[in-house]
């Protein structure tokens, strides 16, 4: 079934183990220890023509071994690729389960956290290789622009692994006043080693209150004047 497709179904139990088992050995990648997925982002801070905050535009690329997982038996006029349409379904899905977790995203205006609307005009697409979900997450209200924007992306238990693209600019700003300007900050991840001596058990005991995976978030600042 679509739903137990998402990240959020794949956090909450290990249903699909032995997919992930099968597909990480064909990739050579460990799976005893987090993260067990991948996300490459690219994200967009957009202002509305009044020149306030009026949300975040995300695009998110998976893994290899997980989209291969997440689009099976969804190519269903079986002609060889995995549409827009025939994703739409996983993308609401995907979507709207993300409030469990706050969209994995912190935005702070002048030190105040920021709320969030429902997110909207999501879709996915898949290129053969990489799935990605594409979504606005606007904010519960606009806000006029900060002396500083503080926006963050990450999983707090680290089962998830986030990471800006590596392209010139992962991060742009869209529709902001005169004058601002950003400063993304990409954080070293952990040593593989490291992780593999934590092994499952002591993410396993990470209450649902946990912070850990803070310290490897990708941030970016904005500063207008």
């Amino acid at each position: 079934m679509v739903e137990k497709r998402t990240i959020i179904g794949i956090k909450r139990a290990f249903f699909f183990l032995a997919a992930f088992l099968m597909t990480n050995a064909a990739l050579n990648r460990p799976v005893w220890a987090h993260p067990h997925v991948w996300v490459t982002m690219t994200s967009e801070i957009a202002y509305d023509p009044n020149g306030q905050v009026e949300g975040v535009r995300h695009a998110w690329s998976f893994d290899e071994a997980y989209s291969a997982f997440a689009v099976q038996g969804l190519d269903t006029n079986q002609d060889g690729t995995t549409s827009r349409e025939e994703l739409q379904e996983l993308a609401k899905i995907n979507t709207e389960s993300l409030i469990e977790f706050n969209y994995f995203t912190v935005v702070k205006a002048d030190g105040k956290k920021q709320e969030f609307a429902a997110p909207k005009d999501y879709w996915l697409e898949f290129d053969g290789k990489n799935l990605t979900l594409h979504f606005t997450l606007p904010l519960a209200a606009a806000i006029k622009a900060a002396r500083t924007l503080w926006v963050e992306m990450y999983d707090p238990t680290y089962f998830v692994s986030f990471s800006f693209n590596e392209k010139p600019e992962p991060v742009t700003l869209a529709g902001a006043p005169a004058g601002c300007s950003l400063t993304v900050n990409r954080p070293k991840p952990p040593e593989t080693a490291n992780l593999q001596a934590m092994g499952e058990t002591f993410f396993n005991t990470l209450s649902s209150g946990s912070d850990y995976g803070a310290q490897f978030a990708p941030r970016v600042l904005v500063a207008c004047p």
